[in-house]
């Protein structure tokens, strides 16, 4: 049973607030705020209490979902129910943000009144919903990079001219009566990201890989939809036979609505998607990397004269040729005292900074061609250097994203709908991988 629930700002600004029961004061906001920003650490506990009331919250598109209840609910129904009001206000609204959750507050308010009655759960399927909904959404242009805080992908330094347009998918489901934009499309996006630790001695020491199928859908009646993946794919190692070069995962799981009677045979996905966006496929690979890392690093760390480190890093792009990596970002731990850096880049386009609270420094890159080389020297000065002070510096860790890559291989062979639906219909299957945690050892 649900109490209250609000949405906050990350600076803790209230954008929503509904109370179901009158249980508890407004000033709770204030109470949960002050609890989550007191803590110290990135991750906050779910699950929180003050006195008699209990907090569970939820971290999406930078802002905080949260539920009070003054009961004890399963606090794994109220996450499954936040994250599922963050998915319709995306799929409403179009995009996930402070801007859009402002812009159609009304929106989100007739929603909550749909979902929840007197602190009970009624419903938080979209087919149902969008029979009750009248208010039409305000569009937002969502911000034009690929948004890892939301793990979208809409972004338009991932898109090239032959696929969707960037905000093509990042518009809400329920177009505006007479609007020419509302298009009958269906994106597939196929994402993976990788979890990398490679040692000094540049060989691969662990490896993993989280990958999702996603569909966005626009479509305004349900039509079965088949997907073909590779027919190659082998699930768990006991599949693979012989030497061939099958796309392998250790494990995978669909949603719900996922039909398999074809899957074991000819690796078909069958399902009738609803509007919005849902997960269709999770898989999974561990400690084996089926291509070459994307990435690597030559470093050398040296003492110049009395307070100075050298570092000088060399970075090779191990993508193809005709592949590129965006928004790369390569962060190096510095000494402690750090109070200086100058720099030499290899391009003009890049930039480089010294963070000194968080004793790093910062080099990023915004677009690396496949097969390239740069390289950078940073001199630090840092008073009273010391050998030990060298010992400082490392592990690097970088962040990156691969658009139409997949380190898998896996990839969707054809992508059928069935009735065909009247009128034209666009399909768009998209693919991107980003870091997860990629961290490479001097």
């Amino acid at each position: 049973m649900i109490s209250q629930i609000f949405i906050l700002s990350s600076k803790g600004d209230h954008l929503i607030y509904k109370d179901f029961r009158g249980e508890a004061s407004k000033d709770s906001i204030n109470v949960f705020y002050e609890m989550v920003t007191a803590l110290s650490g990135d991750q906050t506990p779910v699950v929180m209490s003050h006195k008699d009331l209990h907090f569970i919250h939820v971290r999406q598109g930078g802002l905080y979902w949260v539920a009070s209840t003054k009961t004890n609910p399963s606090p794994f129904t109220i996450i499954e129910f936040l994250n599922r009001l963050a998915a319709l206000t995306k799929d409403y609204c179009g995009s996930l943000s402070e801007k859009s959750v402002r812009m159609n507050f009304a929106l989100i308010y007739e929603l909550l009144d749909e979902m929840v009655d007197f602190g009970y759960i009624q419903t938080t399927s979209t087919d149902i919903l969008k029979n009750f909904i009248q208010t039409e959404a305000v569009s937002s242009k969502p911000f034009s990079l690929f948004d890892l805080s939301n793990v979208g992908l809409f972004g338009a330094e991932t898109q090239q001219s032959k696929v969707a347009p960037s905000v093509a998918a990042s518009r809400p489901i329920m177009s505006s009566r007479g609007e020419q934009g509302g298009k009958n499309e269906i994106f597939v996006d196929v994402i993976e990201r990788l979890s990398v630790v490679i040692g000094s001695k540049g060989v691969l020491m662990k490896s993993d890989i989280q990958g999702e199928i996603r569909i966005k859908c626009f479509l305004p009646t349900t039509s079965e939809m088949r997907i073909g993946l590779n027919e190659e794919l082998s699930i768990g190692k006991s599949q693979l036979k012989g030497y061939s070069s099958a796309v392998r995962v250790d494990e995978c799981r669909f949603h719900q609505a996922v039909k398999l009677d074809e899957f074991d045979t000819f690796r078909i996905l069958k399902v009738c998607p609803s509007q919005g966006e849902q997960t269709v496929m999770q898989y999974q690979l561990c400690d084996e990397l089926p291509c070459a890392p994307p990435f690597q690093l030559f470093p050398s760390v040296q003492k110049d004269y009395v307070n100075r480190v050298l570092i000088f890093l060399k970075l090779r792009c191990d993508l193809p040729p005709k592949s590129t990596a965006l928004n790369v970002s390569i962060t190096v731990p510095v000494p402690k005292g750090s109070v200086s850096m100058s720099q030499e880049l290899s391009s003009p386009d890049q930039t480089a900074e010294l963070q000194p609270k968080n004793k790093a420094l910062l080099w990023e890159i915004p677009r690396f061609p496949g097969g390239a080389q740069l390289s950078a020297l940073f001199k630090v000065d840092v008073p009273g250097l010391s050998s030990a002070s060298l010992l400082e510096v490392g592990p690097v860790s970088m962040s990156f994203e691969l658009p139409k890559q997949t380190c898998t291989g896996l990839q969707i062979r054809f992508l059928r709908l069935a009735p065909t639906q009247t009128g034209l219909s666009q399909r768009w299957v998209r693919y991107v991988t980003h870091s997860d945690s990629y961290t490479i050892r001097i």
